[in-house]
């Protein structure tokens, strides 16, 4: 359980930082605000995640030092909390889609990524707000309400831009190619997801692969984009493998905790 709700963590708030580097640089007012405001969505999903797993880890640490074992992290006296989890994890501890950390790229690479996860995540949560565990199935029905506008705002960015200009719609094309190796990761099951399948907490992540197809194949004929080939995808980010991306970002990330620990604004 606690590897799972690490994980869920993990995707919530990694694609919420990478999101919130358009703060100040979105197209237009509107959709800077936009977009931080999904971050902000994002990152308090994050916490809630955290906060659960903290609580799980500070239950029983001994199970979990094959997963967290930073030198910063352990050095933590007591119980640990979100923070700690958020600020004090190596690249290697973190289990977030392979997805959610590559560079946010131009607009049309945001708005692409952001439709594939908000899909995703609105289809495992519709499942995981009826889950056996009652803390996973309440942050789930608590986020689904943020998944579905987030659903709905970067589905309409995709048929504006697809269906646009000869531009937008290059860029559309070039973000889809560049984006689509890493999709494929969304449903190949971890070890920790099986297991939670195996218990009832959730459904098996190859489920999800025909309704989110469907879904995303509607979007993409209305904005006029054809989906890929599916020659190969990438994977490993749930196992702690990751791409160079995720290191430059926790960098600046765990900058300000790691420089001065403890620090409380």
């Amino acid at each position: 359980m606690f590897h799972l709700t690490l994980h869920l963590a993990d995707d919530a708030l990694i694609l919420g930082h990478r999101n919130s580097e358009w703060t100040g640089h979105g197209p237009n007012l509107e959709q800077d605000i936009a977009i931080s405001n999904i971050a902000l969505d994002q990152i308090g999903q994050a916490r809630n995640f955290y906060q659960y797993a903290a609580e799980l880890y500070n239950a029983n640490k001994d199970a979990y030092t094959n997963i967290i074992s930073s030198p910063a992290f352990l050095q933590v006296i007591g119980s640990i909390d979100e923070d700690d989890l958020a600020y004090l994890r190596d690249a290697m501890e973190f289990r977030n889609h392979l997805l959610v950390e590559l560079n946010k790229g131009d607009w049309a690479v945001t708005i692409t990524r952001q439709f594939f996860m908000s899909l995703y995540q609105q289809l495992l949560y519709t499942d995981l707000q009826y889950s056996a565990d009652k803390r996973l199935a309440a942050i789930a029905e608590k986020s689904l309400k943020e998944v579905n506008y987030h659903v709905r705002w970067s589905g309409e960015w995709v048929i504006r831009l697809g269906d646009g200009t000869e531009e937008s719609h290059h860029r559309m094309e070039t973000a889809i190619d560049q984006l689509w190796p890493y999709v494929g990761e969304l449903f190949i099951p971890a070890d920790f997801q099986l297991e939670a399948a195996a218990s009832g907490l959730l459904k098996n992540p190859e489920y999800y692969r025909e309704p989110w197809l469907e879904k995303t194949r509607a979007a993409f004929e209305q904005a006029g984009l054809m989906i890929p080939a599916p020659n190969w995808y990438q994977k490993g980010g749930k196992q702690g493998i990751h791409t160079e991306h995720l290191g430059y970002l926790l960098a600046e990330m765990q900058y300000l905790q790691r420089s001065h620990p403890g620090a409380q604004w």
